[in-house]
């Protein structure tokens, strides 16, 4: 980066190892900068460390990244690379990931924030250590539909009046919504028994609506992340769909495995020049 101005980008932490040494050769982060793990000259053996990358001062000040936030393209490609580098030391080892544009002024400062959030970092990687994060959602399926006025002729019944036949219509669409309602709750009493068996931690995420709502291919009314051990992984994700396998009006879905975004909440870090909500880990 010569001799311009940087800051220093925090993707995640993570225990350095000498294994990882391969994995990061050649890693490229944001910027399309290099990737390095950034720790105390005096830390112990098996202390948190940050992966890092040196980004130019002046396109990622706090100014700057007001207006890049605005461009969806920008935003989009940042978001992906800074996941790429938290996937790549995932497959390897357990990585507690950080907000998108996490930025501190220098090393220094974020050397200065890793020595402060060092215990709560620790505690956090060994909860998360050799397990993995899954999603679980549930959808209530579209309503098939209810005959038109024209049945009756067809089924060889005494035909209704337009007004009786929309209102029979009507009620029939009423009772299959509440009937598929009834379902998801079903639905989302066994998933929270799943979990209770498999899942060490889970969180209850807003459900997605607009374009996230799977196109139009049901209403998303269930959004849970779970922490699953891996050792049990395989036995969480047949559980879960097992769950609608008799719920014609309810459609589940396990995804993953992911990075665990949903459970990498820590304390705020001290003043960082920027920071911006994480991508969304999961389609």
């Amino acid at each position: 980066m010569n001799d311009e101005p940087a800051l220093t980008y925090v993707y995640a932490a993570a225990v350095p190892a000498p294994r990882l040494d391969a994995v990061l050769r050649g890693l490229h982060g944001v910027e399309d900068a290099p990737v390095a793990f950034l720790a105390p000259h005096d830390a112990a053996p098996g202390a948190p460390a940050f992966l890092t990358s040196r980004v130019p001062a002046d396109r990622w000040s706090e100014e700057a990244l007001r207006a890049r936030f605005e461009d969806l393209d920008w935003l989009e490609g940042t978001a992906r690379a800074h996941h790429r580098v938290i996937e790549a030391l995932t497959a390897h080892t357990t990585v507690l990931p950080l907000r998108m544009a996490t930025l501190y002024r220098d090393d220094d400062r974020a050397l200065a924030a890793l020595r402060e959030q060092r215990p709560a970092l620790a505690e956090r990687l060994a909860l998360l250590a050799h397990h993995t994060e899954y999603g679980v959602k549930a959808y209530v399926t579209p309503d098939p539909g209810t005959p038109g006025p024209g049945a009756d002729d067809a089924a060889g019944t005494a035909p209704r009046s337009p007004g009786k036949a929309y209102l029979q219509a009507r009620r029939a669409q009423h009772h299959a919504r509440e009937d598929r309602y009834r379902q998801a709750g079903v639905a989302a009493e066994r998933i929270a028994a799943v979990a209770a068996r498999y899942a060490a931690h889970v969180v209850r995420h807003p459900v997605q609506t607009g374009p996230l709502s799977d196109g139009g291919a049901g209403e998303n009314v269930l959004n849970d992340a779970c922490l699953v051990a891996d050792d049990q992984a395989d036995a969480f994700r047949v559980a879960v769909r097992e769950v609608g396998r008799d719920l014609p009006g309810v459609r589940v879905e396990v995804t993953g495995p992911w990075a665990p975004y949903s459970f990498a909440t820590l304390p705020a870090p001290p003043a960082p020049t920027g920071t911006a909500d994480p991508p969304g880990p999961r389609p």
